[in-house]
């Protein structure tokens, strides 16, 4: 008697299944779950919504023309203060790093090309960067990945996600995924954590992914201590 041979899952897909098997574990109907909404979307979500009401870019675009950058930076600030993305020290670096009010300019104006101007992606997220570069620091930098990617990931995401260095690495890591990183921010790192980011899609479509906050947050519970294996 012949025997068919059946393929056997390769290491990629053995790992990968058992991504799915661990966030399944926590939120047993993915995405869609009210579990899975209470812990790790809503208040992400909310944080979009209260953008898109105080800074959205018709609203954005008018504040710059009334040269109310204060206003601006004080609105970003406070939206991102309402959810707990990033560290406390990275928060105060940033604040103090723009209450200047030129430097408050400066933030405003490139926050508003990085988000709704024209031209690349990396053009933006490059001439977003050197701004950041460019600003004033007191006690820690103001490049980090979380400050450099966090108002984009709240104003926009469909298109923009959240880098949390340790965690995605972790996240990476167990999915076997060959994510490109760098401690300096740099376009190709950025790059590949959006194609990271699209194979999570790809891979959890059944838990019909909605936008880059379900994304980023399953990468969370991958990488997180927050979820032990």
């Amino acid at each position: 008697m012949i025997r068919t041979r059946v393929p056997q899952p390769n290491s990629v897909e053995k790992a990968r299944e058992k991504c799915l098997r661990k966030f399944l574990h926590y939120f047993p109907k993915g995405y869609r779950g009210q579990k899975f909404q209470h812990w790790e979307r809503d208040y992400k979500w909310k944080a979009h919504e209260t953008w898109e009401q105080q800074l959205g870019k018709p609203l954005f675009k008018q504040l710059i023309l009334e040269k109310s950058y204060p206003e601006i930076v004080r609105r970003a600030l406070s939206i991102e203060s309402r959810t707990n993305l990033l560290f406390s020290f990275e928060k105060m670096a940033l604040r103090d790093a723009v209450r200047a009010p030129g430097n408050a300019e400066t933030f405003a104006k490139e926050l508003y090309a990085w988000i709704y101007g024209a031209g690349n992606m990396e053009t933006k997220f490059n001439s977003y960067r050197d701004t950041l570069a460019s600003l004033p620091v007191k006690q820690t930098r103001v490049v980090t990945w979380p400050v450099l990617t966090i108002f984009g990931f709240i104003a926009d995401p469909h298109k923009h996600i959240y880098l949390k260095p340790t965690v995605t690495r972790m996240a990476a890591a167990k999915y076997q995924f060959d994510f490109e990183y760098s401690s300096t921010p740099e376009w190709n790192v950025y790059q590949s954590l959006l194609a990271f980011a699209k194979q999570v899609a790809t891979d959890t479509k059944r838990f019909e992914p909605r936008d880059m906050i379900d994304i980023q947050s399953f990468i969370w519970v991958l990488g997180s201590e927050e979820y032990p294996d």
